[in-house]
């Protein structure tokens, strides 16, 4: 298939910068989606989460309700790519997201891919996705977990079609964002969403664009360079990463 020569992952700020509470906008929403076409990330002060899918920026809401993000929308954290897929594959189901998630491994392992970026999109058919999104928390220097436990939200959505959008990032890149797998989940129909943290897929189709070129935008703001990034909690990351 035809490979973009610029082809590159864009990603908004680091992971380690959102964890430690740095939430104002970087980018905003139409300055983002003119570096790509599919990704993921949230919103300034952490007010909902992000799906992009075939060009347009999705916003999830803390009950999960999906709507189109004004191009003036401020961006703290994303990444995002212009999709071009090497491969494709048929998932004949996964019982949790552990389990899909060593499936796709295995298609990275077979792609030689392990030092590689990825970002991958499985539209499916699910019996059930756990997900989850938040209101936003206007506070800086508060980390992401404390923010997330006062606005996050769980909602589970039963019997849906819809796409997941999956970034992954090797493990020498942590801090950056988070290593392995992180997956965000729209509906078929554009109108629900959110951050995934389990899942049970009856069967889909996944296809996989292997990147091997980044572009980090790092906020101007002179308030960047007083957080200690380096400092910035991997336990915290995990344990916000899968939803809890």
């Amino acid at each position: 298939m035809y490979r973009k020569t610029d082809a590159k992952m864009f990603q908004v700020s680091t992971l380690q910068a959102l964890a430690l509470g740095y939430s104002k906008t970087v980018v905003e929403v139409g300055e983002l989606m003119r570096h790509g076409d599919i990704g993921l990330g949230t919103f300034e002060n952490v007010n909902g989460e992000m799906i992009v899918i075939d060009g347009h920026c999705y916003r999830a809401d803390e009950n999960g309700d999906v709507s189109e993000a004004d191009s003036k929308t401020g961006v703290p954290f994303s990444s995002v790519t212009f999709f071009s897929a090497d491969s494709c594959f048929e998932i004949d189901g996964a019982g949790d997201i552990a389990k899909l998630k060593e499936w796709l491994d295995l298609r990275v392992e077979e792609d030689f891919g392990l030092n590689s970026m990825y970002m991958v999109r499985i539209d499916g058919s699910f019996r059930r996705i756990c997900a989850r999104s938040e209101s936003g928390f206007r506070a800086h220097h508060v980390t992401l977990k404390d923010a997330l436990s006062e606005t996050q939200r769980a909602f589970y959505f039963d019997n849906i079609n819809g796409t997941l959008v999956c970034v992954y990032y090797p493990d020498y890149m942590d801090g950056i964002n988070a290593s392995g797998w992180h997956l965000h989940f729209i509906s078929e129909d554009r109108k629900l969403g959110g951050h995934v943290f389990d899942l049970s897929l009856k069967k889909g189709t996944a296809f996989f664009d292997k990147l091997t070129d980044i572009q980090i935008a790092l906020p101007h703001d002179p308030a960047f360079d007083t957080y200690s990034l380096k400092s910035a909690s991997k336990d915290e990351i995990k344990s916000v990463e899968q939803g809890k």
